[in-house]
């Protein structure tokens, strides 16, 4: 896919525009991989020169964070701050609001002082500047938006992605609960990797049944996370082959003129 390693970089003594922070789910996790691969595809198209770290990159730390172990958070975040900081990177854009929020709003009390965007900010802001071209045919399905905690209600992003999403002319549909009034998803907090107490509702399912309520056949999300959760309340419903989950990038590279 034409990806080149900051390494590579480095020993040609060059330096790319931006750092795309894959991350740990975008990465390993197969759901995610298709993003991270949307989103390479993207900036290629796009002829924007941008960077991995590839096996230099670890785990920003933020579930050991969020889990408690604030030693093992702070051990994994100067490795990745001494790594950056090696390569002098600036600007880092990643697909991942919790990856997103720790090294933006995190790292700099560590040493850690870089530009962090959001993917769904930088597909706002940059792809328009490089002029490029959508298909302008409108989609007949109305689609809805689902808020991550992490990209609305804790860095107030809310318009960026939908701004994209009416670049695309995409029918944007709300759900009743969005913007800094949105749901969790049910994976925050490391809740994602706990299992839940029997008999519980699950955070997820009322999420799925609000979304199948608002009667989009297609739901957007931002954060992989998202995606593995509304994917697994969507399919609790028996409504997995009526209701697609995508992330920006995806429905980004589905519009552009080749």
């Amino acid at each position: 896919m034409n990806v080149i390693t900051m390494s590579e970089f480095a020993n040609n003594g060059q330096s790319p525009e931006i750092l795309f922070w894959v991350g740990c789910a975008g990465s390993f996790d197969a759901r995610a991989q298709k993003v991270t691969k949307a989103f390479c595809e993207i900036l290629n198209h796009a002829k924007i020169s941008f960077a991995i770290l590839g096996n230099e990159e670890k785990c920003t730390g933020d579930p050991a964070r969020r889990a408690g172990n604030e030693f093992l958070f702070q051990m994994t975040a100067l490795q990745n701050i001494q790594t950056l900081n090696m390569y002098a990177i600036k600007k880092i854009v990643t697909a991942c609001p919790h990856c997103f929020n720790t090294l933006k709003n995190e790292y700099p009390e560590l040493g850690g002082n870089y530009y962090v965007v959001h993917h769904t900010q930088y597909l706002e802001t940059h792809l328009s500047e490089v002029k490029i071209k959508f298909d302008e045919q409108s989609d007949t399905q109305t689609v809805t938006y689902h808020d991550s905690c992490y990209l609305g209600r804790a860095n107030n992003i809310i318009d960026s992605p939908r701004e994209v999403l009416s670049k695309l002319k995409l029918d944007l549909k709300e759900l009743k609960r969005s913007k800094l009034n949105g749901l969790c998803c049910g994976a925050g907090g490391a809740q994602m990797f706990k299992e839940d107490e029997p008999g519980n509702k699950r955070i997820n399912t009322e999420r799925a049944e609000e979304i199948i309520e608002n009667g989009s056949k297609i739901v957007t999300a931002n954060c992989p996370f998202c995606l593995t959760m509304l994917q697994d309340g969507i399919k609790e419903k028996n409504q997995q082959d009526n209701i697609m989950v995508y992330d920006l990038a995806e429905l980004v590279l589905n519009k552009i003129v080749k």
